[in-house]
């Protein structure tokens, strides 16, 4: 899915899936019927008729991606996500950052049909995903007129993307002193690994200071904007390594994984997006 979300999402030669690249990496996306296990109250969302009606209102999937379901049978009914962008009107784009609606699906009830705000950065290739106060986020159940409720819901969600693509410029104007930046990786640090108790095994060998590591040139600056994408790479793309113990409390290096779930990452995302929302928020008051 990454390959081709980053192959198709590029700004210099995005373009929409087509409907073979999206049954190779999705083919629950065609699923027309409900999983056995669901009551005849239960009225599927077929994914691809959707796509379809909303590709009449200009709307193309550049990104798809489904989980691999552990219950026997529900392979082809499996909760998956597309990335969908207009093609058609700048105003989407705030230099090298693009909005993107997602829409989550499952015709096996694992999931409700799901309309999130969601941006694409290309210096990195990042996926984010806005947190709901900030955008309107659209559920739609799988009863009634479901095709109708998604379409409105979708342009309901794109009614945000002005809103949306202001916080690259402000936050980018927003200057992080080293205590500020350190106390933001902190708080990204746990809601990655989780704290006390509930923190992840092998966690602690990774400090929260790696997450403040930039990958390129580009990410050397020490503005909201810039820190908080260094952040959610680091910690959704995995990679970092630590040196820690294992149960025979032999020396070893770990090195932590990508968040590949759809949930995980529409979770991590969204928390740390709020996260940077608070921090501006803070910086105002204390700047007033």
């Amino acid at each position: 899915m990454d390959t081709i979300y980053a192959k198709t999402a590029r700004f210099d030669n995005a373009r929409a899936l087509t409907e073979d690249e999206m049954r190779k990496a999705a083919p629950s996306i065609f699923t027309i019927d409900a999983h056995e296990s669901r009551s005849a109250r239960f009225s599927p969302i077929p994914t691809i008729e959707i796509l379809r009606a909303l590709a009449f209102e200009q709307f193309f999937p550049v990104g798809v991606q489904q989980i691999a379901s552990r219950l026997p049978g529900h392979e082809n009914h499996s909760k998956h996500l597309i990335r969908m962008r207009r093609f058609d009107d700048k105003i989407y784009n705030v230099n090298d950052n693009v909005f993107e609606i997602l829409l989550k699906n499952a015709n096996d009830g694992t999931s409700i049909y799901d309309l999130m705000g969601g941006m694409f950065r290309i210096r990195c290739l990042n996926s984010l995903v806005v947190q709901d106060a900030t955008v309107d986020q659209v559920k739609v159940r799988h009863s009634g007129d479901a095709l109708w409720n998604v379409i409105e819901g979708t342009y309901r969600v794109l009614e945000s993307a002005e809103r949306v693509l202001e916080a690259p410029v402000k936050w980018g104007a927003i200057p992080l002193d080293e205590p500020e930046r350190i106390a933001f990786a902190a708080k990204a640090h746990a809601l990655r690994f989780g704290e006390g108790e509930k923190m992840a095994p092998m966690a602690g060998s990774v400090s929260s200071l790696q997450l403040l590591d930039h990958q390129r040139d580009g990410d050397k600056g020490h503005d909201l904007w810039t820190v908080f994408n260094v952040v959610q790479e680091n910690a959704v793309k995995g990679g970092l390594e630590g040196l820690g113990t294992d149960r025979l409390g032999r020396e070893r290096v770990y090195r932590t994984r990508p968040v590949k779930g759809i949930d995980q990452t529409v979770g991590l995302n969204r928390a740390l997006w709020k996260l940077a929302d608070e921090t501006a928020a803070e910086h105002a008051l204390a700047t007033a």
